[in-house]
């Protein structure tokens, strides 16, 4: 006679299966277990959690350094001595290796929520060794290349702090859901302690986070300064080659109220704008000029720089990814365009009376004007018939002869220095890169009148930061992106951003009490509930599509005669 056993049937548990399979290829129940995590596993977690923080920080940096990419392609190019685009493979790479880590991130934190052992996959453990491995080779290739950016993650968190903080709150709250399941779950006093202990420091630390919150854009609205004046950097080379006639054309259509130019001087005495030393970046010296290529820009005479084009390198190189949209109208003048002059850029500066930001770069010892290059310069600026006080001259050679010669000018330093020397200098203005001076000193300079004018800002959440501290002027190289900027991004009052802060808190709290609250009810009971629970009831229970059956076991026993 034949006994039939009751059937073992089993739920189908798709989502758990999932979870345990791409993090840790355990696809099978038979695979998955309750146990505590082994120490090698928690290791391998502790690993992954640092993994995600350091790419976390490192993809913030990148999303706020977009202000300064051109200035990192610059850098670029004077190591390699070949122009590209070198943003966009670390930015690819690292939205690959930050989505990945933060997936297995998600992963584990559902294997805790679940009970599940955490066990992750060789394959996956390369992967997170190769993402930590490459975060820290990128972290300390900036760290020696380009150190000063590393300011622009605390310059940023001063307009994006109060942000961030509400949302790590969020996702500190929602937290309290794992939290509270894993303290009603265990079984030791101790461990339910140590777990509640540190989760509340967490959650108390983020409650008072916003006694640590400065910003400039949390003032009283009725105290913001005028809009800052826009100078056009270059002119305006996102969408035309820099320092040439055609940049400076769209600077203006752009309402800016200044231009910023570099000014070098040739062998036979012409002051003409060049950013960099030679002439191969923007110019096609590698054709007229092959066996001159390497040479100084101030090397050339001005019959010889006439003959170079100065805007074919920006359609074929396309720096800022705007060539593309160009009308062919606007992609034929950029193609003509030659190198230019510091008396081209002021008479056109004169014809619309605006500001001219004069940044001279000395010639090499040997060069013919060495010891005349202020003078051949100061002669240019003041035969062009542009007024002195629309001049701001920076170089500090020879500055008091210059004072006595063109009384009128705006006398700027490129050096930081305290008001009182720049006072006895006779100095009334800086020009300084943003991240050189911070609010209080921002405050100081304008108390004290001097005309700080503050560079590169291409960026609407720095332009409207910068607007708050007080700033009266920027350079930039995107007078187009912050024409659009009528008034800074975000204003709040003080009284304003304490309620949001309270109520934020408030909010948490009540929510974390309740989630604990309504996890200790939920396991109660059932503290060793198993997610694919056996029902061994196949009388209650029938086969069908929607379950998996177990073989059946058939006993045999002898009837008895």
């Amino acid at each position: 006679m034949v006994k039939h056993q009751p059937l073992q049937v089993y739920e189908r548990q798709l989502c758990l299966s999932c979870i345990t399979g791409i993090y840790g290829c355990r696809w099978k129940r038979y695979q998955r277990s309750h146990d505590n995590t082994t120490k090698w596993e928690l290791l391998w977690s502790i690993i992954l959690l640092f993994t995600f923080s350091l790419l976390l920080i490192w993809s913030y940096f990148w999303w706020e350094a977009d202000n300064d990419y051109n200035e990192f392609n610059w850098f670029l190019y004077n190591n390699s001595g070949e122009w590209a685009d070198g943003t966009v493979p670390i930015l690819a790479t690292t939205a690959a290796g930050f989505t990945y880590i933060a997936f297995l991130m998600v992963l584990a934190l559902c294997h805790v929520a679940l009970g599940q052992q955490l066990n992750l996959h060789w394959l996956h453990k390369i992967g997170v060794t190769a993402s930590l491995l490459t975060t820290i080779v990128g972290i300390i290739s900036v760290n020696q290349t380009w150190t000063q950016e590393w300011d622009i993650i605390p310059i940023s968190l001063q307009a994006t702090g109060p942000f961030l903080h509400i949302g790590a709150l969020a996702a500190a709250t929602a937290l309290s859901w794992i939290v509270a399941g894993q303290v009603a779950r265990a079984e030791k006093t101790i461990f339910q302690v140590v777990v509640v202990l540190l989760y509340l420091s967490v959650l108390l630390g983020l409650y008072v986070l916003p006694l640590y919150i400065s910003s400039p854009c949390i003032m009283d609205p009725r105290t913001l300064k005028p809009r800052p004046e826009v100078f056009g950097h270059q002119g305006a080379p996102m969408l035309a080659p820099e320092n040439t006639l055609w940049s400076f054309q769209r600077a203006l259509q752009m309402n800016v109220t200044g231009l910023e130019a570099d000014v070098a001087i040739s062998v036979d005495g012409v002051p003409f704008l060049m950013h960099d030393l030679t002439l191969r970046r923007t110019t096609n010296v590698d054709e007229v000029f092959p066996d001159r290529k390497t040479k100084a820009a101030s090397r050339f005479n001005w019959t010889d720089l006439q003959q170079l084009n100065a805007g074919e390198w920006f359609l074929k190189n396309d720096p800022f990814w705007t060539a593309s949209s160009m009308s062919q109208k606007e992609r034929n003048l950029t193609s003509k365009q030659r190198v230019c002059s510091l008396e081209q850029l002021l008479k056109m500066a004169s014809d619309h009376n605006i500001t001219v930001v004069v940044r001279l770069r000395r010639p090499p010892r040997d060069h013919p004007f060495n010891s005349t290059w202020i003078n051949e310069t100061l002669q240019v600026v003041q035969n062009s018939g542009l007024l002195q006080n629309l001049v701001m001259w920076t170089p500090d050679d020879e500055r008091e002869q210059v004072k006595q010669w063109a009384p009128g000018f705006i006398q700027t330093s490129l050096v930081k220095r305290s008001p009182e020397n720049l006072h006895s200098s006779g100095i009334s203005g800086l020009l300084l890169r943003y991240n050189q001076v911070n609010t209080d000193e921002i405050t100081n300079f304008s108390k004290n009148n001097i005309s700080l004018t503050l560079y590169t800002v291409n960026e609407p959440w720095l332009f409207s930061m910068l607007w708050c501290s007080g700033v009266s002027a920027v350079s930039s190289e995107a007078p187009h992106i912050l024409r659009k900027v009528p008034s800074p991004i975000w204003l709040m009052s003080p009284r304003n951003y304490r309620l949001i802060w309270v109520s934020a808190d408030l909010i948490s709290f009540a929510v974390v009490i309740g989630i604990f609250i309504l996890q200790k009810y939920r396991m109660s009971g059932i503290r060793s509930y198993n997610p694919e629970q056996i029902m061994l009831s196949a009388a209650v229970r029938t086969s069908s599509r929607d379950i998996n059956v177990m073989k059946e076991k058939l006993i045999f026993s002898a009837q008895p005669q």
